[in-house]
């Protein structure tokens, strides 16, 4: 199965967020074609929430895994060390007080 190039994925994830009001930046613009991406989801009350694309074995699919839950400077933190050690890594953040990421919905697998 064909995936996705990272840029194609971002854009299309803001678009989709946009349609729902959810505000949505990109906070480091990773490689366009292979570059992983990391999201951010800011809960506006000091928390916040990291997620990347993993490959799931007993799916036998890619999930989008939750790496980090706590803080938002313990966040940003962790996507500090991360960007570190990948160059190539797209940083989105997603604003939502209800939680919003619509990582889980249909067409976002990438």
């Amino acid at each position: 199965m064909a995936q996705l190039k990272a840029r194609i994925w971002v854009d299309a994830y803001r678009r989709r967020l946009g349609l729902l009001s959810i505000p949505v930046y990109v906070l480091a613009h990773g490689d366009d074609d292979s570059g992983a991406i990391l999201v951010k989801l800011s809960t506006l009350d000091g928390q916040a929430q990291l997620f990347q694309r993993i490959y799931d074995l007993m799916q036998d699919r890619r999930v989008w895994d939750c790496v980090f839950s706590g803080p938002e400077p313990e966040a940003d933190a962790f996507i500090e060390k991360q960007r570190h050690s990948d160059t190539d890594l797209w940083v989105i953040e997603v604003e939502d007080r209800a939680g919003r990421h619509l990582l889980d919905d249909d067409g976002l697998g990438g």
